[in-house]
Formats: C-alpha cells, sequence, structure tokens
C-alpha cells in the first residue's frame, strides 16, 4: 500500500501563499468582545501552536476560520481570507478543513464502528446514513487512513467501546480522510493519560512531517511537538506575542501569558511548564 507520505505532497497544493490571513477581526458575543483586532496570518505547510489560558479566545480564532464565528462589523481594514479567498460556501469550505476536538469526541459517543467514523469524514457527518454514496475509493482511503495511524485492527471496533487516546486517533482519521488542507486541533490532549498523549502526539508528529499544515490550539505545552516551529500566544482576545517557538516559550513570556509564576523546560524538542 502507498503511504500518506509518499503519495501527498501537501506542500503545493494551492496558488495562495497564505493559508489564513486575519487583519482586525474582533468578535463580540454576549456583550464581550472574545476577540480584539486580530491580525494573524499562516502560510500553506506551516505548523503552528496558539496557546493561552482558558477564555483567552484561541478557540475563538478556529471558529472564525470554520464560520461559526463572524467578525462584529466589516470595515475596509478588516481581513479574513482563507486559502486565498474572502468568500466562501461553509460546506465547501469545511470540507477542506480536518477538525478535532474534545466536543467532537463527546458527540462520537456512539455505537458506530471505527471505519464508518473515518468514512463520515467525507460527508461531515456523525455517522453514515442510508444516502451517503461510499465508493471503493472512499473505502481503500479509510483504510489507508487507519494504517498510517497504526489503528487498523481497530477497524471493526465500536467507537464509545475505545479508550480515549484510541478514539482521539480514530477521530484524527476522520479528519485527514478527505485529504482536507490544514489539521486543527482544539485542545487535543484533554483527558488523555501518558500512554496515549505520547500515541497521540506521535500520530501529529508523522501528519506534520508528510508537510500538512497543523494547527494547534492549546493551553498545554506538552501538545506542542518538537515539528511546530511557530507559537502564537493569545491573552484576553489579543495576540500577546508570535515568533519562533524557542523565543516565545520563556519563563518570563509564559509567567506573563498565565499570570503566575512558571518554570519552562525543554527536552527533546518537548517543552514543559511547572508553577
Amino acid at each position: 500500500m502507498i503511504k500518506m507520505t509518499q503519495r501527498i505532497n501537501y506542500s503545493k497544493r494551492i496558488d495562495s501563499p497564505l493559508l489564513l490571513e486575519l487583519k482586525n477581526v474582533t468578535v463580540i458575543r454576549c456583550g464581550k468582545k472574545i476577540l480584539d483586532s486580530v491580525s494573524l496570518s499562516i502560510e500553506q505547510g506551516e505548523q503552528v501552536a496558539i496557546i493561552g489560558p482558558n477564555g483567552s479566545g484561541k478557540s475563538s480564532l478556529i471558529k472564525i476560520i470554520t464560520k461559526e464565528y463572524y467578525p462584529f462589523a466589516e470595515t475596509e481594514e478588516l481581513v479574513i481570507k482563507i486559502m486565498g479567498k474572502d468568500r466562501w460556501n461553509v460546506f465547501e469550505l469545511r470540507k477542506l478543513l480536518g477538525i478535532v476536538s474534545g466536543d467532537l469526541q463527546q458527540t462520537y459517543c456512539r455505537q458506530i464502528k471505527v471505519v464508518d467514523v473515518v468514512l463520515s469524514g467525507f460527508f461531515s457527518s456523525i455517522g453514515i446514513y442510508y444516502n451517503h454514496n461510499i465508493t471503493p475509493e472512499m473505502g481503500s482511503r479509510a483504510r489507508e487512513i487507519l494504517e498510517f495511524l497504526e489503528i487498523s485492527h481497530l477497524e471493526n471496533r465500536l467507537i464509545c467501546e475505545l479508550s480515549t487516546g484510541e478514539a482521539r486517533r480514530v477521530l484524527i482519521g476522520r479528519a485527514l480522510v478527505h485529504d482536507p488542507h490544514v489539521l486543527v486541533l482544539d485542545e487535543p490532549s484533554n483527558s488523555l493519560d501518558m500512554k496515549a498523549l505520547n500515541s497521540f502526539r506521535e500520530s501529529i508528529r508523522k501528519i506534520a512531517i508528510s508537510g500538512k499544515s497543523v494547527i494547534m490550539v492549546t493551553h498545554n505545552l506538552q501538545d506542542v511537538i518538537p515539528e511546530i516551529k511557530r507559537v502564537v500566544l493569545i491573552r484576553e482576545g489579543k495576540v500577546f506575542m508570535d515568533g519562533k517557538k524557542g523565543d516565545i516559550l520563556t519563563d518570563a513570556n509564559l509567567s506573563e501569558l498565565f499570570s503566575l509564576s512558571v518554570k519552562v523546560f525543554e527536552k527533546g524538542g518537548y517543552y514543559q511548564a511547572l508553577v
């Protein structure tokens, strides 16, 4: 079987040099600014971590990308471009995005076979329905993804019977099966034990090495795999810092971000923060 890393060159699939371009984006929800004049750009093929405390607005950035949130007001200075376009049919856009979140995992706590969970990524659905036309090519692609993630042995298991870590890897398969331009991970390691976290990170590393864009949204430094070279810090709805990982993940920066004294350690390309 041809491996994903051999078959796909992710870095040259679209003409636009930018995967994401945001300028002066403000979002107000329930009378509160949750994003405040945010400007951010991400290149195609780039792996980026967006880090911030709970409630800082980092997940709201993802909802701007997925068109779940819209900016407060349109002005001449406002820019929201995804893959070079400022207008998208939301259903067409979501075909180009691979999303993995804890909320999605809770939604998938059902009696659905793993292979059907992965196949549902072709239709952005929760499971497979009678009107879904599953082609032989789709079946082959789903099994290729399961092999790539080293979970082929789970193919006929029910997702509700899996461990949290196994289920999270199945959802990564669902996110990848339709060959999206970017994999977006929103607080991906929540509820994972040490062994599951290690397996999860190895899966994400394989994806990043293949050249696909990865946007990692987290408050946990342990999620930041070595392949991620750029870190964006978010605080109170604003971009607090943005730059090279080694320059950003320092004691002083993380202490200011989380408003407490933090000591940052690095080992083997992974970072950890201790209070």
